[in-house]
């Protein structure tokens, strides 16, 4: 039996000194360290042997195989270097090639276009404020020259934060305009601000409409100011936005808080005024409201009307990027999809 030991143990280390995988080494094991296996076997019928062969033999069969133990633990350690070592081989670093690039953060292009309209403004003369998102109705209905049962509160699908639609509710603000009245209190003319915000309406989303959005108000107040400085100063925005050979039409038009108004549209920036589907085939886009402010609403702040006069204008900017870059649906803007953000 300790020459069947012998032969047993130089067969099992010629076979485990040319394994080279995981699955031919988990067979040798079972095949000569296994429940089955023939070295178990010896130890188990050590017991039918006489007490001087059975002592010997034992001893033989477990320093064998504390040996195999001990190499199959080599072994083991051995392939799981050579498998690391292959696996990094596969994907070695060269550390003198460019790392990966960092995406770079950007503004969103309702900030850009906010900026770049507030810079234009900001080269004539005018100051940039802001105003709180929830205001009272006085500010954004009532000074303005739309009481309460004015049929032009129709025009705005108002968010209401209070119940009661009294002098003292509060809503989220539907334009910017009611800045024109916190300006005024606070200052004496000569004043020009343009006041950039969000505004709110309650109506449903589609392609032209959201019921958050962003304004920019324009206002001047000072002594001798006419229609003419209003037709100058919006002439030289539009030409500052969408280029030195865009024409700029003016026309009659209504809000409550301005006497007389206008509406601004420029040649459509597809066709160039020729027409087509974008503008209606009319050859010209709207862009925003203005006229001069209203005598009611300068009294309103005590400002005399006979001594000094005003105008103020209006734009909605998401309008602005969607005309420059013929985006044809305003909900892009924020939904908050980088595929979309990153063009910008």
């Amino acid at each position: 039996m300790l020459e069947e030991l012998e032969k047993l143990q130089i067969k099992a280390l010629a076979e485990l000194d040319k394994i080279t995988g995981s699955r031919e080494l988990e067979q040798w094991r079972i095949r000569y360290l296994g429940k089955k296996s023939r070295l178990n076997q010896i130890l188990h019928s050590l017991s039918i042997l006489p007490l001087v062969e059975r002592r010997s033999t034992g001893a033989r069969a477990n320093t064998i195989k504390k040996t195999l133990e001990a190499t199959l633990k080599e072994k083991e350690e051995i392939l799981g270097e050579a498998l690391l070592l292959s696996s990094l081989e596969g994907r070695r670093l060269d550390v003198t090639l460019p790392g990966q690039p960092i995406s770079s953060g950007r503004f969103h292009p309702i900030t850009q276009t906010l900026e770049e309209i507030c810079q234009v403004f900001q080269n004539m003369g005018f100051q940039v404020v802001e105003g709180p998102d929830v205001e009272w109705d006085y500010y954004n209905f009532e000074a303005l020259n739309i009481p309460q049962d004015h049929p032009a509160r129709d025009m705005f699908a108002t968010l209401w934060i209070d119940s009661d639609r009294d002098k003292k509710s509060r809503l989220l603000r539907t334009h910017t305009s009611p800045m024109q009245i916190r300006v005024m209190e606070q200052r004496r003319p000569p004043i020009r601000v343009v006041v950039p915000g969000r505004c709110y309406r309650y109506e449903a989303t589609d392609a032209t409409h959201e019921s958050m959005f962003y304004q920019v108000e324009g206002l001047a107040v000072d002594k001798n100011i006419t229609l003419a400085d209003l037709k100058g100063t919006l002439f030289d925005f539009c030409r500052c936005l969408f280029g030195e050979e865009r024409k700029v039409r003016f026309r009659c038009d209504y809000f409550p808080f301005v006497e007389p108004g206008v509406e601004v549209a420029i040649t459509c920036l597809t066709c160039n005024g020729a027409g087509c589907r974008l503008c209606g085939y009319s050859g010209w886009i709207e862009i925003l409201g203005a006229g001069m402010v209203h005598p009611d609403v300068l009294k309103r702040v005590d400002i005399d009307p006979e001594i000094y006069s005003g105008f103020a204008f209006g734009l909605g900017v998401e309008r602005i990027p969607m005309l420059r870059y013929g985006i044809d649906d305003i909900r892009l803007f924020y939904g908050n999809d980088l595929r979309f953000l990153r063009q910008f």
